[in-house]
């Protein structure tokens, strides 16, 4: 969520910054913020006059109480009684003050409120580095790793050479639906070494803490990183009711995952963390949801765009002086294991009208897929500044003792289903066998190739 202080200050700059972005959820409701805005103002201002006149009566009536005193010791009742019926006007005045602040404070928690439900649906500001572009044409290449195989046979697809080794979509669909698959034998074997792999680099040679975490989450930890309220459409979402003839509790809302980037970083949801304890460094292997709304038609064939599918996520969260330089090492990060599996792969540094919801700055990682010639997007690693953070209330304590925001990043390192499509396309040979990566023996038994023969009717 965007500093409100920042909008108070300096609105038009805001508006302008966020126009860059060039898609719908980026437009501010200005005329109703600045209607809000307004009526906030006067209410404060009404509120102040108020507690100036409480403060002055309250010494009024300490000056007139002492009066009362000193008439009843004087035994002048008639004098101490004249005050105290000036005390009780005073009083009866007060009443009608505090009766006006209670209704003034009611309507600007109120205003304050709406206020956040607009702030809510606004995205993140781009960093001045990002390039100003309206869509993904406005991506810029940053560098190029890799040289992509010449083949000197037709190149299969992952779907032809992955069904013999166990890639099974037709089960998917038998039991769930479109968009969800089933794998076994040998295809399930590499898909799990691959996220083994992947987890032990993060960990190892990076210094993320692994963790296990739920696959179901509540509504506050989606609002925290900005899924909800703006893209409850693109989740999967439950609801558990209430007891018989009840109705279910507003807060029973639960969602599967779309990404392990939501119960990692709401890990520090409510908390402030001591500053000797950053950057917290955190990865998990789980698998995420996602509803894929508004893809109807694009990517139909194969893994590269599923219901569900498996990740290794990357969450740091550092001191807001350390972001920019974090999201570069997480990059590294990210290009390590595309590197280990030499798998060529280019880093784009995403536009203004590309980015998502809650970054200043994205890189995104492309492999190259031989059968579509193309780079496709394998990961996406973000620093969302404090966006996040305010959303969370996540702080930590600064060398002056105060509370601050800290910077939240994360990024896919890697996406295991894409990553284990690229695998299988580039190291491909003529008789539909793959050519297991080096670094990806040891968690195979130190197998070489995987043909088609390693599946049969009594594996299943």
């Amino acid at each position: 969520m965007l500093d409100i202080t920042l909008l108070r200050k300096d609105l038009d700059s805001v508006i302008t910054r966020l126009e860059t972005r060039k898609t719908p959820q980026a437009f501010l409701n200005v005329d109703a913020f600045k209607t809000l805005e307004a009526e906030r103002k006067t209410i404060q201002m009404r509120a102040e006059a108020l507690k100036a006149q409480q403060n002055s009566a309250n010494k009024q009536i300490g000056m007139l109480m002492g009066r009362v005193t000193r008439f009843n010791a004087e035994e002048n009742f008639e004098e101490a009684d004249f005050y105290t019926q000036q005390v009780e006007q005073i009083k009866s005045q007060m009443a009608d003050i505090k009766d006006e602040g209670d209704s003034s404070k009611k309507r600007l928690d109120q205003i304050l409120l709406e206020m956040e439900t607009l702030l809510l649906a606004v995205p993140n500001l781009p960093h001045e580095s990002v390039p100003v572009g309206a869509d993904e044409h406005g991506n810029v290449v940053v560098r190029n790793w890799g040289k992509p195989k010449a083949f000197d046979f037709p190149v299969r697809d992952h779907v032809d050479l992955g069904t013999p080794l166990g890639l099974d979509f037709e089960m998917g669909v038998k039991l769930t639906g479109a968009r969800f698959t089933v794998m076994k034998g040998p295809i399930a074997r590499l898909h799990r070494a691959l996220a083994q792999f992947m987890l032990d680099v993060q960990t190892e040679q990076h210094g993320y803490t692994e963790c296990y975490t739920p696959y179901i989450v509540n509504g506050d930890s989606l609002r925290g990183t900005g899924q909800l309220p703006k893209f409850e459409g693109d989740l999967f979402a439950a609801k558990k009711g209430g007891q018989e003839g009840e109705a279910a509790p507003d807060n029973a809302a639960l969602y599967l995952i779309p990404t392990s980037e939501v119960p990692l970083t709401n890990f520090v949801r409510d908390e402030v963390v001591a500053e000797a304890d950053l950057p917290i460094m955190l990865t998990a292997h789980t698998p995420c949801f996602r509803s894929e709304a508004g893809s109807a038609g694009r990517d139909t064939r194969g893994l590269i765009r599923q219901h569900q599918f498996d990740k290794v996520e990357m969450v740091q969260i550092v001191h807001p002086d350390k972001s920019y330089e974090t999201l570069e090492e997480m990059v590294g990060h990210a290009e390590a294991i595309l590197q280990k599996l030499g798998l060529p792969y280019r880093v784009m540094s995403l536009c203004t009208g590309d980015m998502g919801f809650g970054a200043s700055k994205t890189y995104d990682l492309e492999v190259w897929l031989p059968a579509q010639n193309t780079f496709r997007e394998i990961s996406s690693v973000s620093n969302c500044e404090a966006f996040q953070a305010r959303r969370l209330q996540a702080r930590f304590k600064n060398a002056q003792g105060k509370n601050e925001l800290v910077h939240t990043l994360n990024g896919s390192g890697l996406a295991v289903g894409r990553t284990l499509v690229a695998v299988l396309e580039n190291n491909q040979n003529a008789d539909g066998s793959i050519t297991v990566p080096l670094a990806l023996r040891p968690y195979l038994a130190g197998q070489k190739v995987l043909g088609a023969t390693a599946v049969n009717d009594m594996d299943m």
